[in-house]
C-alpha cells in the first residue's frame, strides 16, 4: 500500500498576486488588476480579493475621476511584501498617501495601459509575458559622465516570443504624456546613448569605451542592451507626429545617438494605436533609417 504524500500548493493566491502587483506598479485600478489577473471572469471577482485586503489594512485607495478606485499599499502592506522573492530589487518609490496617489496617478496608470496592451497581445499569441514582467522606474547611475548623472527609465520590460522561434526581448520604455517640451523628450535619447557607452572607472583612472579591460555599465544588468521605445499620448495626432519627428531628428543629428541607433533598435508609437491594434501591429516609427511603420519586435 502506497502512502499518499501531501504536496503543498505551488500557485500563489490571488491575494498574494494582488499585493505583489500593487507593490511593483505602485498604483493600480480595480479594472487593471482584473485585466492582469482574471480577465475571463466577472469583474466582481477582483473586488472579492480587494475587500479583505482593505479590511486587513494592507491596501488603501484613492478615487479618481469617473469614480475609479486606484489602490496602493499601506505601510503594513509594504512590510508584508518586503521580503517576497519576486519583488527583490524591483519596487519603485512607494506611494504613501491618497493625495500622493492622486498626483501621480496620471503618469503611473498611463504606463500600466501600455503594459496591458503588451500583456493582452502576448496572451493571444501564446508568448511569455506576465504582469510582473513590466518593471517601473528603473534607475542606472552615470556619475562620471557629462550632463545627467543617472538614467531613469519609466519602465523596463522582459518579453519572450515563442513562435515561430523562441526569442527574448528587453526594452526601456519612455511614457510621454506631452507634459514636457519636445526637445527635453528628445534629449532622453542622449542619456540612453551615454549609458550605452558608459564604462565605470576605478578611482584615479580615466578610461574609454575602447578599454577592453573594463565592462560597460549596462553589461552588469543586461545580456544585450534593451531596445528603447517611446510611447506617446495626450495631444493631437499632429502634435504627436511632430514629437516623433523630433526624436528622429535627434537620432540623425547627435553623434552619440546615431552611434546608439546603429546597435540598438529605437522606436516610437502612439498609445491609442498600440491599444487599438496591438504592439505587434505596424504602429511603430523607427527613429533611425526608414520611417516605414512596423511592429515593435521588427524595429
Amino acid at each position: 500500500m502506497t502512502t499518499a504524500v501531501f504536496q503543498p500548493a505551488t500557485a500563489d493566491t490571488y491575494a498574494h498576486q494582488v499585493l505583489a502587483l500593487i507593490a511593483q506598479h505602485r498604483l493600480l485600478t480595480s479594472t487593471q488588476l482584473h485585466q492582469m489577473l482574471m480577465p475571463n471572469t466577472p469583474p466582481r471577482k477582483i473586488h472579492n480579493v480587494l475587500v479583505p485586503l482593505r479590511e486587513q489594512g494592507l491596501i488603501a485607495h484613492t478615487v479618481l475621476p469617473g469614480r475609479l478606485q486606484a489602490h496602493f499599499l499601506t505601510p503594513a502592506g509594504h512590510q508584508t511584501v518586503g521580503d517576497w522573492p519576486e519583488l527583490r530589487g524591483r519596487t519603485a518609490n512607494p506611494i504613501q498617501s491618497s493625495s500622493a496617489a492622486s498626483l501621480r496617478a496620471a503618469h503611473i496608470l498611463t504606463g500600466v495601459r501600455a503594459h496591458l496592451a503588451f500583456l493582452t497581445d502576448a496572451r493571444a499569441r501564446g508568448d511569455e509575458y506576465q504582469p510582473l514582467d513590466w518593471v517601473p522606474e528603473v534607475t542606472h547611475r552615470l556619475p562620471d559622465t557629462a550632463g545627467e548623472d543617472r538614467l531613469v527609465a519609466d519602465a523596463v520590460f522582459h518579453y519572450t516570443a515563442t513562435n515561430p522561434r523562441r526569442l527574448q526581448y528587453r526594452a526601456f520604455v519612455e511614457i510621454d504624456r506631452t507634459t514636457m517640451s519636445s526637445e527635453r523628450l528628445a534629449r532622453k535619447l542622449i542619456t540612453y546613448a551615454r549609458f550605452h557607452d558608459y564604462t565605470p572607472q576605478p578611482v584615479g583612472r580615466r578610461g574609454t569605451v575602447a578599454d577592453q579591460g573594463t565592462v560597460l555599465a549596462w553589461q552588469r544588468s543586461y545580456p544585450r542592451f534593451p531596445r528603447v521605445l517611446f510611447i506617446l499620448t495626450g495631444a493631437s495626432r499632429t502634435t504627436l507626429a511632430n514629437r516623433i519627428a523630433d526624436l528622429r531628428r535627434m537620432t540623425a543629428d547627435h553623434d552619440l545617438v546615431t552611434r546608439l541607433s546603429a546597435h540598438v533598435p529605437l522606436g516610437a508609437a502612439v498609445l491609442e494605436d498600440i491599444e487599438a491594434h496591438g504592439p505587434q501591429a505596424k504602429v511603430w516609427t523607427p527613429l533611425a533609417g526608414s520611417s516605414e511603420p512596423r511592429g515593435w519586435a521588427q524595429l
